[in-house]
């Protein structure tokens, strides 16, 4: 009997995450272990979304990644974090990289155990198609109490598709950038009004394309 070939998973899809992110998640973590420490504008946007929501805040880090170091620092601030991926290896990392904060496999498109106070996406949304944009900043929304807050950070640009893998590996990963137009528009749409949206440019040692911080707060 003939072997039936395996279909590879949809560019984009969230097999395809998992896929490609598991595949890289040690990649990662060794590039960005500490990269919050040379990211002084970042370190003050996510201090302030800590002040924004308040101690104790029920808070999502959705795609936290290998590295956990969001989660980290905003416990560090006195919230109550849990970093969700969807990638189980980039969780298990995440664990061992930081044995005092909370993690779980969880797709950020749909998400359990709100109503929350808080959910930051600190460059969770350039691995899924544009066009499920709305669906993800509903489920945020969904998850979110009344005044809960929203910071989202993302790669400015048009790109939507499949690339090279910006780590290096031999991974055709998909690569979605946004602009700060796109990311009011879809926040406003699925119940958020925008607080702030600023824009800076790329750090020396990053990806050079310019970062979008959205901060919102749930209608």
């Amino acid at each position: 009997m003939a072997d039936i070939p395996v279909s590879s998973p949809a560019p984009g899809s969230s097999a395809d995450v998992v896929r490609t992110w598991d595949a890289r998640a040690e990649r990662y973590l060794q590039l960005f272990r500490y990269e919050l420490e040379a990211k002084p504008y970042d370190l003050e946007v996510l201090r302030a979304f800590a002040e924004r929501v308040g101690a104790g805040g029920r808070v999502y880090d959705a795609g936290c990644g290998p590295c956990g170091h969001v989660t980290a620092l905003l416990a560090a601030y006195g919230l109550d974090m849990l970093g969700i991926d969807l990638s189980p290896r980039c969780v298990a990392l995440a664990r061992r990289e930081q044995p005092g904060c909370r993690f779980a496999v969880m797709d950020q498109g749909a998400l359990t155990g709100g109503p929350l106070d808080g959910l930051v996406a600190y460059y969770s949304l350039h691995d899924q198609p544009k066009s499920r944009l709305p669906d993800t900043m509903a489920s945020w929304a969904a998850a979110l109490r009344p005044g809960g807050r929203l910071l989202v950070v993302a790669k400015e640009g048009e790109a939507d598709g499949v690339i090279a893998d910006p780590l290096g590996s031999e991974l055709r990963v998909y690569w979605a950038e946004h602009t700060a137009y796109e990311l009011r528009r879809a926040a406003h749409e699925a119940g958020f009004g925008t607080d702030d949206c600023t824009v800076r440019e790329a750090y020396e040692n990053e990806i050079p394309a310019r970062r979008v911080y959205l901060a919102a707060t749930r209608r």
